[in-house]
């Protein structure tokens, strides 16, 4: 027989019809009156089906009873109108068949309640929990969203390297990548030969995918990538992860603004989708975890983003009257203190920053006409902060090389992406959003480390 999964079957669709239904035990509840009532679970939604096993059943006595959470099974029986309360359709088991017993003493996340720090250390089971489950299926979700979103709008999905030989943010807080020996590295000078390494020069995991992009919608038009990135930062707070996951869109013949725009109509068309077809999983973050997050998710919707210079923001920040830890000060960057204040208590709504201090940007941002200034943009939403960093890209070869030089950079191993303001060079313009930081916005989720499958982070790959 065929397999039905939970959430069909709870559709209540096949009445009175036998089913094959199989998942992991929630909970066991054994009766007086001669059965159990289990709570099965097989992660395609967030609710459980109510099995009725009868004590008559073959091998109730010997197995059935021995169920605890955690335990797998597969049931054959007939879908039936519930008679209790709570849930609308359960299974009167024909059959049960043990995939495997699950010792209650050592099942952590079968006890009530489990830290989310304990669960980290048990990522390999977590995504059991409602929580994880929950976390799973709206991650899910955004990442068909966001492939969604940029394919019906002719962006092409381009699979972008992950060793690399450049840093797109000058920031140097990259892995390393390399063959060589630990124990005999070869030297040249003192220095490191890797001329003798597996690339012939020295190889780091990329810290972005945007300057591949670039070349892609400089000859398709739209392009976006979808990929891992890392970086190298030692850092353990709630907002970093040594391994991340970025949406990185790019696009010829495009500015600022229409950078801008694209990246307002990207975050609604999330939130629109997470809210209409992942109610159960979002009802349950707003009762458990932030109660909240479906206000804040409606509102964002139904807001204009507001669009106002750093200057401008600098200046609201100083003149608020608002005690900050750090300064603000203008050719200092924006923290998240000031860039929530902005959002939860000046604007109430999404506010995209723009025109940042040169210093404190990137080397490929274009440089606006008053020398002091980039044409970037922050994306920032309530309770988050900084969800998405973008620009317009320096499409002046002359300006884009000073900047290289100016940040200690080489020029030789940027050969390429200079050509690309040789060979028919255009106006362009792109952004980078954390997937993570989304699948935070979303949840209510406090940390990071919560909304990835498996968290790096610095001491920490043990999965």
């Amino acid at each position: 027989m065929k397999r039905t999964y939970i959430a069909e079957a709870l559709e209540g669709k096949n009445i009175d019809k036998e089913i094959l239904v199989k998942g992991w035990v929630r909970t066991r509840r054994d009766s007086k009156g001669g059965f159990s009532f289990i709570e099965l679970n097989d992660g395609s939604c967030f609710n459980n089906l109510q099995i009725i096993v009868d004590a008559d059943l073959d091998n109730y006595q010997d197995e059935v009873i021995k169920l605890f959470p955690g335990s797998s099974i597969a049931v054959k029986g007939t879908l039936i109108k519930s008679q209790g309360g709570g849930q609308s359709v359960e299974v009167k088991a024909d059959e049960v068949k043990v995939y495997g017993f699950c010792d209650p003493d050592e099942y952590a996340v079968g006890k009530q309640r489990v830290s989310f720090e304990r669960l980290r250390e048990l990522a390999h089971i977590r995504v059991r929990t409602n929580t994880f489950g929950a976390v799973t299926r709206v991650r899910n979700k955004l990442a068909k969203a966001t492939h969604d979103f940029f394919q019906e709008r002719g962006f092409y999905y381009i699979n972008t390297p992950i060793i690399t030989a450049n840093d797109c943010e000058g920031a140097g807080e990259m892995f390393r990548v390399t063959t060589l020996d630990h124990n005999a590295i070869p030297r040249n000078e003192g220095n490191v030969d890797y001329s003798l390494d597996f690339f012939g020069k020295e190889s780091f995991l990329t810290v972005s995918g945007q300057l591949a992009v670039e070349c892609f919608a400089c000859g398709l038009s739209n392009a976006y990538t979808f990929g891992p990135t890392f970086r190298a930062e030692n850092s353990n707070t709630s907002r970093h992860l040594a391994e991340f996951w970025m949406i990185e869109p790019e696009m010829a013949f495009a500015d600022l603004a229409d950078d801008a725009d694209l990246a307002e109509e990207y975050i609604k068309y999330l939130i629109t989708t997470v809210l209409n077809e992942c109610a159960k999983d979002m009802n349950f973050f707003n009762k458990h975890i932030d109660k909240t997050i479906l206000q804040t998710l409606a509102h964002v919707n139904e807001s204009e983003f507001v669009r106002l210079s750093y200057t401008d923001a600098i200046d609201i920040l100083s003149k608020s009257g608002q005690k900050f830890e750090y300064e603000t000060v203008w050719g200092n960057d924006l923290q998240t203190e000031h860039e929530r204040f902005l959002t939860e208590e000046e604007f109430k709504k999404p506010v995209i920053v723009t025109d940042y201090p040169r210093d404190i940007k990137a080397f490929y941002m274009k440089q606006n006409d008053d020398g002091k200034t980039v044409a970037a943009m922050d994306v920032l939403v309530p309770k988050i902060g900084e969800i998405i960093g973008g620009s317009q890209r320096e499409d002046d070869l002359q300006k884009l090389d000073s900047r290289i030089k100016e940040q200690g950079m080489d020029l030789e191993p940027y050969w390429w992406y200079r050509d690309l303001r040789k060979f028919g060079n255009v106006p362009h313009a792109g952004f980078g959003l954390g997937f993570e930081r989304m699948v935070q916005f979303v949840t209510g989720m406090e940390n990071i480390r919560d909304v990835i499958p498996f968290p790096r982070t610095p001491r920490s790959a043990d999965f």
